[in-house]
């Protein structure tokens, strides 16, 4: 019923029905060259705007007569609701001409009309009736075709919420998706037959501005939809327009700057339920989450939540979860401990591990042995900090302590320059008795432990070998001459490991015994030759020397006790 032609003052609108135009509505760059009469039938806002302009335009309207130049009403309407292509649909209505509705332009038509004034009070079948009954009838009973009037309210926000259609639309989304037990609708899908239709449902749902979102979320809550769906809903918005939380690069984001994505990032986490017991969502997403807050610097509270809900369910992760790069300067470690050592506090806060013989608590005893083995390596690690995290989990999260026994050996070999006495505090946190026989035998022999810890796990060797002597001698002596049955080649190869072990550890005491004698006499030596220096400096400068005094010359590493003896102050190779 319309062209369009390009003027010099933009495009112009011309009606083609053969009706006169007496009047132009400028509405952004398009001039709409109408009848006032149809117009003003239909709106009681244009009437007015038309009546005014045309009692303030008298004396305009008589110059233009007076010079023969044809006077035409003009009026402008700023921020109309859906611009020139929803007025035009107006300008249809108006000329009773039918226009096809969907739901984006039926909310827009709606806040038009509402704009315009177009009640029924004042003109029967008016605008505002038409669009409320395609939106009950047509619209809100169809969960697809409300998310897509819900998104169409974001351009006319105040305006929509005023109305009513942004409340109708989320209550309408809600109450669907809680009565017909479709809670897939937000991205947790129930069966396979309805598995694509909701991944589009969600879809679009995720398409919303956050502000509306974010209503939707308190609506759920308030309608008393499960935590899980709560929680999925905003791990899901999150995903979408936060691309940090995957490595993804289809995650498509409106929002670009930093700041912007921290805001999100930080209301999210405020909105996720804390203490969700029967919480679904991978730990790998709250990991993500964790990880695109500690690099976005969220602020601590937020940081915490997140600690706490992953702690809970610390059994779920995995050992790449846990390996979190150090983003903070500092930091010297390549990981971040101290956020392995939160988790863990929080997990041992958590009621279900109160029992010291929980299940989980074993798994996360087998994960942080692992954890300790990728960090073990890491140059800048001290050893009071490989103490600390190896010790935050009480000794029943351990059935066998190889896995630790694995990490130690890793610290220990890539941290050759440690003290002897944090060797052994190292060391320490081991109980040898829980090493399988393959740990046993590996710790006898590794070089790498405190010489110490070798002589206790020689012993313990010894004292298990003797038990398992003992128990097979017992019940031979227990069983009658016919029914005893031993087998004398077990019996032989135990006797001879005895006896191997007993000379081993004969030998580590010997040599301990020699290095603590060797370590006795050179500190002697050492005092003496420091008193001897003292004695020669108070009295004359003389040329002196430690290899003139004794005949031999030191040096700087301790002799080898199975190489050398101390005889007389002298070294002597044996």
């Amino acid at each position: 019923m319309g062209a369009e032609k390009q003027s010099s003052k933009g495009q112009a609108w011309f009606c083609t029905t053969g009706l006169s135009s007496d009047m132009e509505i400028e509405v952004d760059d398009m001039t709409y060259h109408l009848n006032k009469f149809l117009l003003m039938s239909k709106s009681r806002k244009l009437h007015q705007l038309i009546t005014e302009q045309g009692q303030s335009d008298e004396k305009k309207k008589k110059r233009h007569e007076e010079d023969g130049d044809g006077y035409t009403l003009h009026i402008k309407l700023e921020n109309f609701p859906g611009g020139p292509e929803i007025f035009e649909m107006v300008v249809k209505v108006c000329y009773g001409v039918k226009v096809n509705l969907s739901a984006s332009t039926a909310v827009l038509l709606r806040c038009a009309a509402e704009e315009l004034e177009m009640t029924e009070e004042y003109s029967a079948d008016n605008l505002i009736l038409t669009t409320e009954n395609f939106l009950s009838h047509s619209v809100l009973s169809n969960t697809q075709e409300t998310i897509a009037a819900l998104k169409a309210c974001e351009p006319v926000t105040s305006l929509a919420e005023s109305i009513g259609i942004t409340k109708q639309c989320i209550d309408s989304i809600v109450s669907i998706a809680s009565s017909s037990a479709d809670p897939s609708l937000f991205g947790w899908p129930m069966n396979n037959s309805t598995k694509q239709h909701s991944k589009v449902l969600s879809e679009d749902l995720l398409e919303l501005s956050f502000p509306i979102f974010k209503r939707v979320v308190q609506a759920m809550k308030a309608k008393g939809l499960s935590d899980n769906i709560v929680e999925t809903s905003l791990i899901r918005y999150a995903k979408k327009h936060i691309p940090l939380i995957t490595s993804r690069s289809s995650a498509s984001s409106t929002i670009a700057s930093e700041n912007q994505q921290r805001e999100l990032l930080e209301t999210i986490i405020s909105y996720l339920p804390i203490h969700n017991s029967s919480a679904t969502s991978t730990t790998r997403s709250l990991f993500g989450l964790l990880r695109s807050a500690i690099i976005l610097n969220t602020s601590e509270k937020c940081r915490t939540v997140l600690e706490i809900k992953i702690g809970s369910h610390l059994e779920k992760a995995t050992l790449d979860d846990l390996l979190i790069p150090s983003y903070s300067y500092l930091n010297e470690t390549l990981y971040d401990i101290d956020l392995v050592e939160r988790l863990i506090r929080h997990f041992l806060e958590n009621d279900a591990v109160s029992f010291l013989s929980s299940p989980s608590l074993t798994v996360v005893g087998k994960l942080i042995d692992g954890v300790l083995c990728e960090i073990a390596s890491d140059s800048n690690l001290k050893p009071e900090r490989f103490y600390s995290l190896a010790v935050s989990l009480p000794d029943e999260a351990r059935l066998y302590d190889d896995g630790l026994y694995r990490a130690i050996d890793i610290y220990l070999k890539s941290h050759p320059r440690i003290l002897e006495a944090e060797r052994e505090k190292i060391c320490s946190v081991m109980d040898f008795q829980k090493l399988t026989i393959e740990g046993c035998t590996h710790a006898a022999q590794n070089e790498r432990l405190p010489l110490r810890a070798v002589v206790k796990v020689l012993f313990l060797e010894q004292l298990q070998l003797r038990t398992l002597v003992t128990a097979v001698t017992e019940e031979d002596g227990g069983e009658t001459a016919g029914e005893a049955k031993v087998d004398f080649g077990v019996w032989e190869k135990v006797v001879k490991e005895n006896e191997v072990l007993r000379l081993d550890m004969d030998a580590m005491r010997t040599r301990l015994y020699h290095l603590e004698s060797e370590y006795l006499n050179l500190k002697e030596v050492i005092a003496k030759i420091d008193k001897e220096r003292l004695y020669v400096a108070n009295a004359r400068p003389r040329k002196w020397s430690i290899s003139n005094k004794f005949g031999c010359k030191f040096k700087t590493q301790v002799c080898d006790s199975h190489e050398a003896k101390m005889v007389d102050g002298r070294c002597q190779r044996r």
